[in-house]
């Protein structure tokens, strides 16, 4: 935690970020073209908006209500449902197999997110950078 909070890059951009938005948006607000797993996220614009987005959340630690209603500010695409997985429960969803995901489908599902069963079908799409 406070890897950038005093870097004055980081300053400026999280205080434009949280003057347009009034926090710092997820990833599918700024690029909501871009795959989950894009190059995208590694490098440019992107990567500074993760690495913005990451100091901002260990800043703020967000309890599970307020990172529920985080996510119902900014609803997601199904491709996301990954990332948001580990938002919520902290679980380490790179190596899971299909039916791994069961379960917090599920939970996602209780907690009101919509489409958990086109994640495969949204996250497979070519059309994305």
């Amino acid at each position: 935690m406070g890897e950038y909070k005093n870097s004055k890059w980081y300053i400026k951009a999280s205080n434009e970020l949280t003057k347009k938005y009034g926090d710092i948006p997820p990833p599918w607000i700024y690029g909501p073209n871009l795959h989950p797993y894009s190059i995208g996220w590694r490098m440019g614009g992107g990567e500074t908006h993760i690495m913005i987005l990451n100091e901002w959340l260990d800043q703020e630690v967000l309890n599970f209500d307020d990172r529920i209603t985080y996510l119902r500010k900014y609803p997601a695409p199904a491709r996301w449902y990954q990332w948001i997985i580990h938002f919520l429960w902290n679980v380490d969803t790179y190596e899971f197999e299909e039916s791994d995901y069961i379960p917090y489908f599920e939970k996602l599902e209780k907690l009101g997110f919509k489409n958990t069963t086109d994640f495969i079908k949204d996250f497979d799409r070519d059309d994305l950078d």
